[in-house]
């Protein structure tokens, strides 16, 4: 990003992180596009924000020191455990007999 932007003949300044900032920023950044995401009105809007929003969970996973395979393959096992989204069935709650 940095480079982008003075490319275009702008200044900006920078500094490293160091890792508890780094996921927190990481945290910082997932909730604000999380928020974009959510006031998308257009289709084309809505992947760009998941786009950002898959970009900072492949930085998460990186931080914890993870791979996107290992993290896909957590999702796959919660998936058949608990099921998934795809139907679109909504669980509105549960009743003891």
């Amino acid at each position: 990003m940095p480079e982008i932007i003075e490319k275009s003949g702008l200044i900006c300044n920078t500094r490293l992180l160091n890792e508890d900032e780094y996921i927190n920023e990481i945290n910082k950044k997932m909730h604000e596009e999380l928020e974009e995401y959510e006031s998308t009105e257009t289709t084309d809007d809505a992947i760009e924000e998941l786009a950002d929003l898959l970009e900072l969970i492949h930085a998460a996973v990186s931080y914890y020191g993870v791979s996107f395979e290992d993290l896909e393959k957590v999702r796959v096992e919660k998936a058949e455990k608990r099921g998934g989204f795809e139907e679109q069935i909504f669980l509105m709650d549960v009743e003891e007999d």
